[in-house]
């Protein structure tokens, strides 16, 4: 959050950064392992001559060692705390690697960004620092305070080492990045969809005469690659001081390459710089959840379709997607979803961009699953109790996808299945996918 407030400041050198560059610069701090360690990597230097200091000032005694001793303990320690280091990039890549072959690559820069991993890094990097600090300086006299803040801080990466060694053989199970991925997708649910559902939403925006013609369009001119985020706000702003309406051509989400269209620009009484419009705009190598929702269904639809190719058949790890995956859906049924309409202050409309609507997020969830999952009676078991959950339990307006679904799901079992029993128990709703037997007399 510190980081956040400071890169939204008007600080000057961030003052003249565009939109899309602050964006590229807040995506790099939260997900760079470098930018942890480097900062870890300061820090320790300038705590050691402050520990120096009142060491110095004090002449407080920790441990009592000889100079003898103090440089023999802080050279294993030294030694010790590099090979901690190295070890945790290694297992942290090797396990990433082989996590992200059995569910999806796409959960690699997730993981990457949790604080079980930045945090040891940073740590071990402190202590390795402030170690070798503390070697250098041990001569004659001891400075007693500085070897033994040293030998605490070894003692301390010591414990979180192991708890990081515990993370990691726990933290990359097949449920564990699955709850990783849904309690991100939470949030971002929440910041892209603040309105609770309203069966009556609001009047459009005013949007006068629009030409049938745009008086500009706006092509991308950078490195190709995939539309990331926008930025709204600044978008209207450009818009209103140049009496238009902007229309943002690719979705978030969409690949972009050079001279591909980005924006059309209508009715515009001042010409808008292309310049400015593109600064609004991050493109990058990869998708993320950011502005972009349904990135989040793909990666769950990702682990649960891995999960139920003949290499791995495993359709229990498919079913705990399913159970995120129905989770998410209610969250996102339940509210007002985005119209992709941008007004300024007096009420004109002056931003359009495409957005997904709720059937969109219905298809993406389901339709892949059951796809792949059309010889499993789990599966179909669960996503028949899924569908008919979220018909039950979300408003009437939601329900049609859903039934449709249903269906389809209904057709795809009947073909899938030559036995009859085995198609009448596939199309009993479960919970568990298989074993939930009180939900066959629902």
């Amino acid at each position: 959050m510190w980081l956040k407030r400071i890169l939204e400041t008007d600080a000057l050198p961030l003052k003249k950064m565009t939109w899309g560059q602050r964006y590229r610069l807040r995506h790099t701090c939260r997900t760079s392992l470098v930018l942890w360690a480097v900062v870890s990597l300061f820090a320790a230097v300038v705590a050691a001559p402050g520990v120096r200091w009142l060491d110095y000032q004090t002449g407080w005694v920790l441990f009592g060692f000889s100079p003898d001793g103090a440089r023999a303990v802080l050279g294993v320690l030294v030694g010790s705390m590099l090979s901690f280091i190295v070890f945790v990039l290694s297992a942290t890549l090797i396990v990433v690697q082989l996590a992200s072959g059995q569910s999806s690559p796409r959960v690699i820069a997730m993981v990457l960004a949790t604080p079980w991993v930045k945090v040891p890094l940073a740590l071990l990097t402190f202590t390795y620092t402030f170690s070798l600090t503390a070697l250098g300086r041990v001569e004659d006299r001891v400075p007693h305070l500085l070897v033994g803040t040293a030998v605490l801080f070894n003692l301390i990466s010591l414990v979180v080492f192991f708890q990081f060694v515990h993370h990691l053989s726990t933290g990359l199970r097949p449920g564990a990045l699955i709850q990783l991925v849904a309690e991100r997708a939470q949030r971002v649910i929440a910041d892209v969809y603040p309105v609770p559902y309203r069966s009556n939403p609001n009047a459009p925006a005013k949007s006068g005469v629009r030409p049938t013609t745009p008086s500009q369009v706006v092509e991308y001119a950078g490195q190709p690659g995939v539309v990331m985020a926008f930025s709204a706000a600044e978008l209207v702003r450009l818009a209103a001081d140049g009496g238009a309406v902007v229309d943002m051509v690719p979705q978030v989400g969409n690949f972009i390459a050079a001279g591909d269209p980005l924006f059309r620009v209508f009715g515009d009484i001042r010409p808008i710089a292309g310049d400015q419009l593109r600064a609004c705009v991050a493109v990058g190598p990869e998708r993320t959840i950011d502005q972009d929702p349904r990135f989040v269904f793909r990666i769950l639809v990702d682990i649960a379709s891995k999960a139920l190719s003949p290499a791995i058949n495993d359709p229990t790890t498919a079913v705990l997607a399913l159970d995120q995956i129905e989770h998410l859906l209610l969250v996102v049924g339940q509210r007002d979803l985005d119209k992709g309409q941008v007004s300024d202050r007096e009420g004109t409309l002056r931003l359009r961009y495409h957005t997904p609507d709720w059937s969109d997020f219905v298809m993406l969830a389901v339709s892949e699953v059951r796809q792949f999952g059309a010889g499993s009676i789990q599966v179909g078991r669960r996503l028949r109790a899924m569908l008919e959950h979220l018909s039950e339990v979300l408003p009437e307006s939601r329900r049609q996808p859903l039934d449709q679904e249903l269906a389809l799901l209904c057709s795809t079992i009947n073909r899938s299945f030559d036995d009859e029993e085995d198609r009448r128990r596939a199309n009993i709703p479960d919970f568990q996918g298989m074993g939930g037997s009180g939900d066959e007399n629902r």
